[in-house]
Protein backbone atom coordinates (compact mmCIF):
# COMPACT_ATOMS: atom_id res chain seq x y z
CA UNK A 1 0.00 0.00 0.00
CA UNK A 2 3.28 2.39 0.96
CA UNK A 3 4.36 2.06 -2.62
CA UNK A 4 1.13 2.64 -4.28
CA UNK A 5 0.76 6.12 -2.27
CA UNK A 6 4.15 6.56 -3.02
CA UNK A 7 3.42 6.72 -7.33
CA UNK A 8 0.72 8.93 -6.58
CA UNK A 9 3.35 11.85 -6.34
CA UNK A 10 1.32 14.76 -6.62
CA UNK A 11 -1.92 13.48 -4.78
CA UNK A 12 1.01 12.26 -1.81
CA UNK A 13 2.05 16.17 -2.07
CA UNK A 14 -1.41 17.19 -1.46
CA UNK A 15 -2.15 14.83 1.11
CA UNK A 16 1.07 15.90 3.43
CA UNK A 17 0.68 19.70 2.85
CA UNK A 18 -3.17 19.13 4.26
CA UNK A 19 -1.94 17.23 7.17
CA UNK A 20 0.10 20.61 8.35
CA UNK A 21 -2.86 22.26 8.40
CA UNK A 22 -3.94 22.43 11.86
CA UNK A 23 -6.52 20.24 13.63
CA UNK A 24 -6.34 17.91 10.40
CA UNK A 25 -5.40 14.42 10.64
CA UNK A 26 -4.45 11.93 8.31
CA UNK A 27 -7.75 10.69 7.54
CA UNK A 28 -9.55 14.33 7.41
CA UNK A 29 -6.40 14.63 5.00
CA UNK A 30 -7.39 11.43 3.12
CA UNK A 31 -10.84 12.92 2.40
CA UNK A 32 -10.16 16.17 1.54
CA UNK A 33 -7.36 15.61 -1.23
CA UNK A 34 -9.85 13.10 -2.83
CA UNK A 35 -12.71 15.13 -2.71
CA UNK A 36 -10.66 18.22 -4.56
CA UNK A 37 -8.61 16.19 -6.55
CA UNK A 38 -10.96 14.16 -7.23
CA UNK A 39 -14.83 14.11 -6.77
CA UNK A 40 -14.85 17.78 -7.22
CA UNK A 41 -12.05 19.10 -9.31
CA UNK A 42 -13.77 22.46 -9.45
CA UNK A 43 -14.36 22.85 -6.27
CA UNK A 44 -10.35 22.18 -6.11
CA UNK A 45 -9.37 24.69 -8.33
CA UNK A 46 -12.03 27.48 -6.88
CA UNK A 47 -10.22 26.83 -3.57
CA UNK A 48 -6.33 26.71 -4.92
CA UNK A 49 -7.47 30.10 -6.86
CA UNK A 50 -9.14 31.49 -3.76
CA UNK A 51 -5.39 30.60 -1.69
CA UNK A 52 -3.58 32.55 -4.10
CA UNK A 53 -6.06 34.89 -4.32
CA UNK A 54 -5.64 35.72 -0.32
CA UNK A 55 -1.96 34.97 -0.22
CA UNK A 56 -1.28 37.36 -3.15
CA UNK A 57 -4.24 40.34 -1.29
CA UNK A 58 -4.46 40.13 2.25
CA UNK A 59 -1.92 42.15 4.22
CA UNK A 60 -2.24 43.62 7.83
CA UNK A 61 -3.68 46.57 8.67
CA UNK A 62 -0.85 49.68 9.38
CA UNK A 63 -2.68 51.07 12.26
CA UNK A 64 -3.92 48.03 14.51
CA UNK A 65 -2.32 44.93 12.67
CA UNK A 66 -5.90 42.97 11.51
CA UNK A 67 -6.13 41.58 8.13
CA UNK A 68 -7.01 43.80 5.17
CA UNK A 69 -6.86 44.26 1.86
CA UNK A 70 -5.75 47.66 1.56
CA UNK A 71 -3.23 49.74 3.70
CA UNK A 72 -5.98 50.48 6.40
CA UNK A 73 -8.40 48.40 7.39
CA UNK A 74 -11.99 48.73 7.14
CA UNK A 75 -12.57 48.86 10.76
CA UNK A 76 -10.28 51.93 11.28
CA UNK A 77 -11.56 53.51 8.64
CA UNK A 78 -15.17 53.45 9.82
CA UNK A 79 -16.49 56.64 11.35
CA UNK A 80 -19.06 55.03 13.28
CA UNK A 81 -17.15 52.70 15.44
CA UNK A 82 -16.46 54.01 18.89
CA UNK A 83 -12.79 54.76 19.27
CA UNK A 84 -13.10 55.39 22.84
CA UNK A 85 -12.92 51.60 23.31
CA UNK A 86 -9.88 49.39 22.23
CA UNK A 87 -10.11 45.90 22.08
CA UNK A 88 -6.55 44.18 22.43
CA UNK A 89 -6.44 40.36 20.83
CA UNK A 90 -3.57 38.13 20.28
CA UNK A 91 -4.69 37.16 17.05
CA UNK A 92 -6.31 38.79 13.98
CA UNK A 93 -8.48 35.71 13.89
CA UNK A 94 -10.08 37.00 17.40
CA UNK A 95 -11.26 40.10 15.18
CA UNK A 96 -13.78 37.67 13.20
CA UNK A 97 -15.20 35.80 16.43
CA UNK A 98 -15.80 38.84 18.85
CA UNK A 99 -17.70 40.96 14.95
CA UNK A 100 -19.86 37.95 14.96
CA UNK A 101 -21.05 38.68 18.17
CA UNK A 102 -22.36 42.34 17.48
CA UNK A 103 -22.24 43.56 20.66
CA UNK A 104 -18.37 45.28 19.85
CA UNK A 105 -18.40 48.40 18.22
CA UNK A 106 -15.06 50.06 19.45
CA UNK A 107 -12.22 49.51 17.61
CA UNK A 108 -9.16 46.83 17.70
CA UNK A 109 -5.43 46.27 18.21
CA UNK A 110 -3.27 42.64 17.50
CA UNK A 111 -0.84 41.99 19.67
CA UNK A 112 0.93 39.68 17.11
CA UNK A 113 4.39 39.70 19.01
CA UNK A 114 4.79 41.74 22.19
CA UNK A 115 8.32 42.58 21.23
CA UNK A 116 7.42 43.90 17.77
CA UNK A 117 4.68 46.89 19.40
CA UNK A 118 5.86 50.56 19.15
CA UNK A 119 4.35 51.41 21.94
CA UNK A 120 5.32 54.99 20.94
CA UNK A 121 2.85 54.94 17.74
CA UNK A 122 0.46 53.15 19.75
CA UNK A 123 0.10 55.84 22.26
CA UNK A 124 -0.10 58.57 19.50
CA UNK A 125 -2.94 56.41 18.27
CA UNK A 126 -4.65 56.12 21.15
CA UNK A 127 -4.48 60.12 22.11
CA UNK A 128 -5.84 61.13 18.75
CA UNK A 129 -8.85 58.66 19.10
CA UNK A 130 -9.63 59.87 22.60
CA UNK A 131 -9.08 55.92 23.75
CA UNK A 132 -10.44 55.70 27.28
CA UNK A 133 -10.33 52.03 27.60
CA UNK A 134 -8.14 49.15 26.83
CA UNK A 135 -10.27 45.92 26.93
CA UNK A 136 -8.02 42.87 27.02
CA UNK A 137 -10.12 40.08 24.86
CA UNK A 138 -6.96 36.78 25.87
CA UNK A 139 -7.97 33.42 26.54
CA UNK A 140 -7.18 32.84 30.56
CA UNK A 141 -3.90 31.82 30.73
CA UNK A 142 -1.22 33.21 33.53
CA UNK A 143 1.18 33.98 30.29
CA UNK A 144 -1.52 36.25 28.64
CA UNK A 145 -1.90 37.60 32.65
CA UNK A 146 1.58 38.45 32.37
CA UNK A 147 1.05 40.02 28.71
CA UNK A 148 -2.25 41.95 29.74
CA UNK A 149 0.06 43.36 32.93
CA UNK A 150 2.87 44.39 30.52
CA UNK A 151 0.76 46.70 28.53
CA UNK A 152 -0.97 48.05 31.24
CA UNK A 153 2.51 48.78 32.43
CA UNK A 154 3.58 50.93 29.43
CA UNK A 155 0.30 52.35 28.65
CA UNK A 156 -0.05 53.37 32.64
CA UNK A 157 0.68 57.40 31.72
CA UNK A 158 -2.24 57.50 29.18
CA UNK A 159 -4.66 57.49 32.27
CA UNK A 160 -6.70 54.40 30.84
CA UNK A 161 -9.34 52.07 32.32
CA UNK A 162 -7.92 48.39 31.33
CA UNK A 163 -10.41 45.35 31.79
CA UNK A 164 -10.72 41.91 30.46
CA UNK A 165 -13.45 40.02 29.20
CA UNK A 166 -15.22 37.79 31.96
CA UNK A 167 -14.25 34.35 32.63
CA UNK A 168 -17.39 32.96 30.66
CA UNK A 169 -14.12 31.75 28.42
CA UNK A 170 -13.18 28.64 29.36
CA UNK A 171 -8.87 28.81 30.70
CA UNK A 172 -6.77 27.37 27.82
CA UNK A 173 -9.33 27.39 24.71
CA UNK A 174 -9.04 29.65 21.92
CA UNK A 175 -11.59 32.19 21.15
CA UNK A 176 -12.40 30.26 18.21
CA UNK A 177 -13.40 27.48 19.70
CA UNK A 178 -16.21 29.47 22.39
CA UNK A 179 -19.71 29.48 21.53
CA UNK A 180 -21.39 33.05 20.53
CA UNK A 181 -22.90 33.36 23.74
CA UNK A 182 -20.57 32.96 25.99
CA UNK A 183 -18.10 34.91 23.95
CA UNK A 184 -21.10 38.17 23.91
CA UNK A 185 -21.63 37.62 28.01
CA UNK A 186 -17.53 37.75 28.15
CA UNK A 187 -17.54 41.23 26.88
CA UNK A 188 -20.74 42.22 28.12
CA UNK A 189 -19.90 41.32 31.41
CA UNK A 190 -15.99 42.12 31.27
CA UNK A 191 -14.27 43.00 34.83
CA UNK A 192 -11.58 45.81 35.54
CA UNK A 193 -8.15 44.93 36.19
Amino acid sequence: MKTYKNNLHHFKSLLEALEQMPTIGKKSALKMAYALSVENKFLGLKIAHCIENAINNVKECEICNALSENEICEICIDSTRDTSQLCMVLHSKDIFTIEETGDYRGIYFVIKNLEEINFVQLKQNLKEKNTQEIIFAFTPTLANDAIMIYIEDKLKDLNLTFSKIAQGVPTGIGLDHVDQLSLSRALTSRIKI
